[in-house]
């Protein structure tokens, strides 16, 4: 059911910090490599990478309980 991973999903987004949830939008909704976001919201391509990994650890932990 289509509209009930999306459901999810926004529920797993919502765990998120404002930071780390527009990092998620623009690589995965959006397609931008990591260069792009750090050069647009200014921070280094590895914080984008940290951030990252975070916001996908937080988002996996929440969908496994």
């Amino acid at each position: 059911m289509p509209w009930m991973r999306s459901r999810v999903l926004r529920e797993a987004m919502n765990r998120l910090n404002q930071r780390e949830k527009h990092i998620i939008e623009m690589r995965f909704y959006e397609g931008r490599t990591q260069m792009e976001v750090a050069d647009e919201i200014g921070i280094s391509q590895a914080q984008v990478s940290r951030l990252e990994k975070n916001a996908l650890k937080t988002m996996k932990n929440y969908l496994k309980s």
